[in-house]
Order: structure tokens, then sequence, then C-alpha cells
């Protein structure tokens, strides 16, 4: 049986609780330090709410630097750029046009589905223990293509017919006739059965409800400094104080990049900017299935009695603050994609950081320093890359003290 250490997380997001919760499910001693005045507030909050377990291929692809050209100067394109005098951006594009060909993508690809699947089962596991109430479902997903060669190029790639259903435009909108409005403008479309929805924040709630019951966690509220110490082991402070602890997870997302700095780190994190509204509309108008707008890069997601649309990549943005030229562009694509599900103009407004690695894999693993590991860079994937992320540094941990 292995040792019972005392592990301090940093991060309240939903990599960093779903890696306490995994912890303290197994009799470790953990402590969760979050800066702000709540946890799950940053890009846990209101994101696409798809746990879409079979569409994770990385954004680097063969392709996708040249069809992003023609996107960057549209308001309504799935991807923004801007350049900026800053050397991490340069690096983390440097590595992003790198990892763009075809078979690095299939390596990448299949380490983040393998990573997925893991989650998949995890989540189901801690479910069926009775944690609830972040309006989980099991619907599937429909990505739907417009565009016929795309939509081609990824019924080939579809190989396991019971987890992936390649659909015709008509077969489409009969499984959800919430898009039959669109119907005349699709392709095809590809449907995945055993994905699921879930709202992110209220999953945080939950596995802090939980956490909170248990005597061998705690939450403190802080700001975090790493320093190098003796025995090739990294010192943490919390407001200052030096604090005592066997062993460390940085799970802090964007942050993770600037609060190891002190330490020699230097991780390939850049923030992708990412919006979404949430609507409050009539049930009987709200798709049920979770869709993927493929050519624009768009996601729905029925959260109870509201439908939360998420969408764009922005580059090189400044801050989270929502940019209202993106916002306005997405409520114009939602408009005239799923009009009756409207008004959009009075919807819940969102956007921010997401952590991502220029490759789409995560840094899940031990660093140069024998008491931190690293939980970090899962880009858009967080929710749904969360669990099975948070099961594998609690093997690591085990095996190291085991």
């Amino acid at each position: 049986m292995s040792a019972k250490r005392t592990v301090t997380v940093i991060g309240g997001g939903v990599i960093g609780l779903t890696t306490a919760y995994a912890l303290v499910r197994s009799g470790h001693q953990v402590k969760v330090i979050e800066r702000e005045g709540q946890v799950g507030s940053q890009a846990s909050f209101a994101n696409g709410g798809q746990l879409s377990y079979r569409y994770v291929r990385p954004l680097a692809d063969a392709g996708v630097p040249s069809e992003a050209l023609s996107w960057i100067f549209r308001p309504e394109s799935p991807i923004s750029l801007k350049l900026k005098m800053d050397w991490q951006q340069w690096r983390w594009l440097g590595e992003f046009l790198l990892a763009c060909n075809r078979s690095t993508n299939q390596k990448n690809y299949l380490e983040i589905l393998n990573l997925s699947l893991k989650s998949q089962k995890i989540l189901n596991l801690w479910r069926s223990e009775g944690l609830d109430n972040f309006l989980w479902r099991q619907p599937g997903k429909l990505v739907i293509y417009r565009n016929k060669r795309k939509f081609l190029k990824a019924a080939k790639a579809v190989n396991h017919s019971e987890n992936e259903q390649v659909l015709t435009p008509a077969q489409c909108t009969r499984l959800e006739p919430a898009f039959s409005g669109i119907a005349s403008s699709l392709s095809g479309g590809i449907f995945s059965p055993d994905d699921e929805v879930a709202d992110c924040y209220l999953f945080c709630q939950s596995l802090l409800k939980e956490l909170l019951k248990k005597e061998n966690f705690s939450l403190i509220t802080g700001e975090t400094t790493f320093e190098p110490a003796e025995n090739q082991n990294c010192q943490i402070r919390i407001d200052g104080q030096p604090q005592k602890t066997d062993l460390v997870v940085l799970a802090a997302g964007m942050t993770s990049r600037d609060l190891v700095q002190p330490l020699g780190i230097s991780l390939p994190l850049y923030g992708l900017k990412g919006y979404s509204l949430t609507v409050q509309a009539h049930p009987d108008v709200l798709p049920n299935i979770s869709v993927t707008d493929y050519d624009n890069r768009i996601v729905y997601a029925r959260l109870g009695e509201k439908l939360r649309v998420a969408a764009m990549v922005d580059i090189g943005a400044q801050n989270t603050a929502p940019a209202p030229r993106r916002i306005e562009a997405l409520k114009a694509l939602a408009s005239r994609t799923l009009p009756e599900a409207g008004p959009y103009d009075s919807s819940e407004i969102w956007s921010g950081m997401r952590p991502a690695t220029p490759t789409g894999v995560p840094i899940i693993g031990k660093t140069q320093y024998h008491n931190l590991l690293l939980n970090v860079g899962h880009g858009a994937l967080g929710f749904t890359l969360s669990c099975g992320s948070a099961e594998t540094i609690l093997n690591i941990i085990e095996g190291i003290h085991s």
C-alpha cells in the first residue's frame, strides 16, 4: 500500500479540484490554494459544457495555418491572431506550426484520446459514488459539417461505427430537429452517442462540497509564490508564509507559467481566449443533443433549461474582458444557426483564457524538482480531460511513494 502524503494543489479550477478529489478519495492529506474568492471562477466558469470524449483532435493540424490566414481578418472567424512583441507568443506559434502536420496531429490525438476515455471512466465512477448536481446528461454529440470536402475527410477517419456514426444531412436533422432550419446548408455529420454534457462551474461546486466534508481536505485563499529549496526541492509560500508539504501539484491554468519562472521552468503555455453565451430559452426550442458546428467552430450544449453557445480562439488577446466585436459576431452566427433559441441579446456573456500547449497535449507529470508535479495546459479540453488527468497525478504520486 502506498504511503499517504500531504499534497498542496495550486489552483481551484476544474483541474485543481479534480486533482484534489482524486487524492482525498485515496486518503492523502490535501490543501487547495486558490487566489480568487471562489473556485471555478476563471476558465472553468462558463465553458462550452461539452464532455466530448472522442472529438479531441488538436488544433495544430495539416492545413490549419493556411486556413487560419483566411480567417484572421473576419469578425466571425473561428481564429483571430494579434501579433505582439512577446517572445512567449512567438515561441508558442513556432512550436504550433511545427506540430501542424498529419503524423504529429495523429500521434497527439491518440495521446489525448486515451486520456479522454480514461477521464470518462473516472467521472462515471465518481458519479456512481454519489457526485452529482452539475446538470450531467449523456445525449450524445453531433458534429455537423457544411463544407463537403471537410465532411468527407472526417467521415473517412471514422473507424469505430459503434462509437461514431456518419450521417446524411437528413439524418442529422431527424436526430436533432432544432437544427432543421439549416438542413440545406449541411453536407453531413458525425454522431458520437456516448458523449456527455454538464456544467463545469457547477461541477467545481459539487467537487468542493464533497471535499469540504472530508477531514483530510482544506481550502485556502491566497497568493502562491515558488522558490528553489535544498535537495532539489521547491518551497512554496502563501501570502509570503512558507508552507510545509510533501508534494506540490501545480494546476493553476495560465498563472502556472509565471509561478514557476523563479524555478527556472519555462512552460510552453499560451492563453487562447474563448467566448460563450448562456441563453435562457423555452425548453421546446432547445436542442437535446450536444452539437458542434465544425466549419464555424461553435458548440451548442443544453444545460438544464439554458443553452450554452461557445466558440472562437483569440491568440494574442490582451485580457479576459469580452471583446464586443467578437461577442456580436457570435450572437449573429448563433442567431442564423439556431434562431428559435434566442433572443441572444439578453444572453449572459463570458470570455476567458484557456491555457494551451502548442501541441494540444497537456503537461502532466514530474519536474526536475522532486516535490513538484504539473497538471497544466489542457486548453479548451480542461473539463473533458480533468478526471483522467487527476487520476494520472494520483498514480504518479502513489508510484513515487509506494
